[in-house]
C-alpha cells in the first residue's frame, strides 16, 4: 500500500509539472514568434535599404551545384570563423556588424575599398553572394551594400549564413 501511495504521489506531481511546463511552452511559442517577426522585419528593412537581393540555403546550394560562376564571400573574422568552417569555395573579407556607412579599415581587418574591389573583380554583372554566421548577423549586409555602392548589379545576401548551411546538412570547408 505504501508503494502505491508513493507511485500515486509521484504521478500526480509529474502531471502537475507537465501541466506547468506545457503552459510555459505555450507562452514561449508566442514569445518566440515575436522574435522571429522582429528578425524578419529587420532583414526586410536591411534589404530594402541596401538594394540587394536575398536567397535561401536551398537556393544557394542549387546555384553552387549548377556550375554557374559565382563569387561567395564570407564576411566573418578569418581566425574565429572562416578558417574553421565556411561554404565551399567562399572567399573571406571581414565586415563589421554595425552599419558601415563610410569605409572603415578598422572594421575590415585593415583592408581598403580597393582591396574589396580587387576581390570582387571587374565584371560588375557577376553574381556575388555575401553571408555571415546567422540571420541576425549584419556583416553580410555591409558587404552587400558596399558591392551595390561600387556598381555591382547581381548582389545577394544569404542571411542564414554558415549556421543554416550546416543546419541543412551541407558540407563545409576549413583552412588547414
Amino acid at each position: 500500500m505504501r508503494r502505491f501511495k508513493v507511485c500515486f504521489t509521484l504521478a500526480v506531481i509529474g502531471i502537475f509539472v507537465l501541466g506547468l511546463s506545457s503552459a510555459a511552452l505555450a507562452k514561449d511559442k508566442f514569445e518566440k514568434e515575436v522574435d522571429k517577426e522582429s528578425a524578419a522585419v529587420k532583414l526586410v528593412h536591411e534589404v530594402q535599404r541596401g538594394g540587394y537581393n536575398v536567397l535561401s540555403t536551398a537556393e544557394l546550394k542549387a546555384l553552387l551545384d549548377s556550375g554557374k560562376e559565382v563569387l561567395v564571400v564570407d564576411t566573418m573574422p578569418y581566425e574565429a570563423s572562416y578558417k574553421k568552417s565556411h561554404v565551399p569555395g567562399a572567399k573571406q573579407f571581414l565586415f563589421p556588424i554595425p552599419d558601415m556607412n563610410t569605409w572603415n579599415p578598422e572594421g575590415t581587418d585593415g583592408k581598403t575599398e580597393a582591396d574589396f574591389t580587387a576581390l570582387l573583380g571587374p565584371d560588375q554583372n557577376k553574381t556575388i553572394i555575401f553571408y555571415c554566421g546567422f540571420v541576425k548577423c549584419t556583416r553580410s549586409h555591409n558587404g552587400a551594400v558596399w558591392a551595390v555602392r561600387l556598381g555591382y548589379k547581381n548582389v545577394f545576401r544569404y542571411p542564414g549564413g554558415i549556421y543554416a548551411w550546416k543546419g541543412a546538412g551541407y558540407p563545409s570547408e576549413s583552412v588547414k
